[in-house]
């Protein structure tokens, strides 16, 4: 039998030690792992939506997506609200199930109502049905523009604009995401 196998065996079978018990001396954040002195992982929250309005037409669930790198709009809801003629995009638009999507066009400076907020938001307007539950998409630069700051371990998310503030509950674990309730 080679000489480290014997060796290991002989420890297994505790005939043999492995040499003096030493002290290790270990620095704070590897004695707090041990203790589990960090707070716990926190389920993934996913997108969440919010009520908006445009001009008359209210939408009790705008998707606000993180990962979205544009800001959609169905072409039935630009009809309803009457927007002026669109503006011609040169883009496509790859989708998850690997199609590609052509916009109609995009509609510069609508006049978006969040709370006691407006913003003016460019929409890229698609022909896709209208859903019921998200109508409209927007975007993460549209967060930075609303300066939205989201609590997530709270559930809240908080928009400012100037001195004025919105805020709104966002749905915890499995809270459906068309319930919010308005804070402030």
């Amino acid at each position: 039998m080679p000489h480290y196998s014997r060796f290991m065996r002989d420890i297994l079978c505790g005939k043999r030690t492995c040499g003096p018990k030493d002290t290790v001396h270990l620095p704070e954040s590897c004695i707090a792992l041990l203790l589990s002195l960090f707070p716990p992982k926190l389920k993934d929250p996913g997108s969440f939506s919010i009520p908006c309005s445009i001009q008359k037409l209210k939408f009790d669930n705008s998707l606000w997506d993180l990962g979205a790198s544009v800001r959609i709009l169905p072409y039935k809801i630009y009809e309803k609200l009457n927007l002026g003629d669109l503006t011609p995009t040169p883009m496509s638009l790859p989708l998850a199930d690997c199609s590609v999507m052509f916009p109609l066009g995009s509609v510069d400076d609508v006049p978006l109502v969040i709370g006691k907020l407006t913003f003016l938001v460019d929409f890229i307007v698609l022909d896709i049905d209208e859903d019921a539950h998200t109508p409209i998409i927007l975007w993460r630069l549209f967060l930075a523009t609303a300066g939205a700051l989201i609590d997530v371990q709270g559930g809240l998310i908080t928009l400012k604009a100037r001195d004025a503030k919105a805020s709104f509950k966002l749905p915890i674990d499995d809270e459906c995401c068309s319930k919010k309730k308005r804070v402030a």
